[in-house]
């Protein structure tokens, strides 16, 4: 069972969403809620690292364990779903902690879909915003073809932030089963692969850069 399945868990991430290291970040998701009528958009679990992270973990959009009610409420690695799970496990067998990682999307409003190009160009700002807000940024982990599609409008857009030399981006699937799945056993396993690469390229930028 995972974490936020546990009361005690999640009325702790409740609590805290305001504490000192996530309360500049989720300011800006109250800011961004309900921006340009766009919706509602989950919190950052304070069991993060927050303004503290030195990875920025971007996936597509917030998925349905993240939804007020009948989820968490939050960005968790310890949300009660499957692509949660495989995160948490391979930053862990990476040796890297919640309190390293900051969580975020492509798209961060709450759709439960592949966002449209447009969506992908809105979620540029909010983006770009999170990292001002991360003074010690050393990797962006883009995880799927939408992040990674969403970052280079950033660097289209706004090249003075994704070319700073502060951090280093690393791409690889989104770790949920339909990404990663093909009806060829030699591509799942090449795919499952290129996921834990990339997640030790992220450790090794660590240690590397403090």
């Amino acid at each position: 069972m995972r974490r936020m399945a546990e009361e005690g868990f999640r009325r702790a991430q409740e609590r805290d969403r305001y504490a000192p290291h996530v309360r500049l970040v989720n300011e800006m998701v109250d800011d961004l809620r309900g921006h340009d009528g766009r919706g509602w958009m989950p919190y950052v679990a304070p069991w993060h690292g927050g303004v503290d992270a030195r990875v920025l973990s971007v996936l597509r959009d917030p998925g349905p364990a993240t939804q007020d009610g009948t989820g968490s409420g939050f960005l968790c690695m310890e949300n009660d779903d499957p692509t949660a799970a495989r995160q948490c496990q391979a930053f862990g067998d990476a040796g890297i902690g919640a309190g390293d990682i900051t969580p975020w999307n492509a798209y961060p409003w709450y759709i439960n879909r592949a966002p449209t190009a447009a969506e992908q160009q809105a979620g540029v700002a909010p983006l770009k915003r999170l990292i001002e807000l991360l003074p010690h940024l050393r990797v962006v982990l883009l995880q799927g073809g939408d992040a990674q599609r969403t970052w280079r409008r950033l660097a289209k857009k706004h090249p003075e932030v994704a070319q700073q030399t502060r951090f280093e981006v690393v791409s690889t699937y989104h770790p949920g089963r339909q990404a990663l799945w093909s009806p060829d056993p030699a591509v799942r396993a090449a795919r499952e692969q290129h996921r834990v690469d990339a997640y030790r390229l992220v450790a090794k930028a660590l240690h590397e850069r403090g």
